[in-house]
């Protein structure tokens, strides 16, 4: 036996790896939007102007978690290839453009940023793609992966264009206070 580690040990690795990288990135993006009051329960989101096309908050969650561990999962694929040439790169790259993406929430939700939300999704894709297109010299599996993750972000950020563009004045927009009867 020439070989350093069996083919089990290897799999057991990468889904190590994976395990680690989906709980990492699930318990990050939902901190995030958490922490920013994210979603259709925000009051302020709730008074904006919406796109036909805004799906329902169930779904933002659902689809969320889904790319989410599909990250997870191309990531822990490029992690596990220890000796793959610009690894180091695409991982930081990889992690530059998640960070990003945790950020959108507080500055979209919390921070009412429209503007600067639009920007910054549009970093995100752009490095998203870029990141991409690294994985691929390493494993295509996780450039396939990120596929979806990709497509999401140029829903995203067209929904938050048209939020942007139908609520000219959202930055200053006061959210509604609760109604209380007593």
């Amino acid at each position: 036996m020439n070989e350093l580690a069996s083919k089990a040990q290897l799999r057991m690795s990468y889904f190590r790896w994976a395990l680690f990288c989906i709980a990492v990135i699930l318990l990050c993006g939902t901190g995030s939007a958490l922490l920013a009051n994210s979603g259709y329960g925000n009051h302020w989101f709730a008074a904006l102007a919406k796109p036909d096309i805004m799906p329902a908050g169930w779904v933002f969650r659902a689809v969320w978690t889904a790319l989410y561990v599909l990250l997870g999962l191309a990531v822990a694929l490029v992690i596990d290839a220890r000796r793959a040439r610009g690894r180091g790169l695409a991982l930081t790259l990889f992690i530059v453009q998640l960070l990003c993406n945790f950020i959108w929430f507080p500055l979209f939700f919390a921070a009412h940023e429209l503007t600067l939300s639009v920007y910054l999704l549009c970093a995100v894709l752009v490095l998203s793609l870029v990141t991409a297109g690294l994985f691929a010299r390493i494993r295509a599996g996780a450039a396939l992966l990120m596929l979806p993750y990709i497509l999401w972000l140029c829903l995203a950020a067209y929904l938050n264009f048209e939020v942007h563009r139908l609520n000219p004045n959202a930055e200053t927009l006061v959210a509604p206070a609760i109604n209380t009867q007593i």
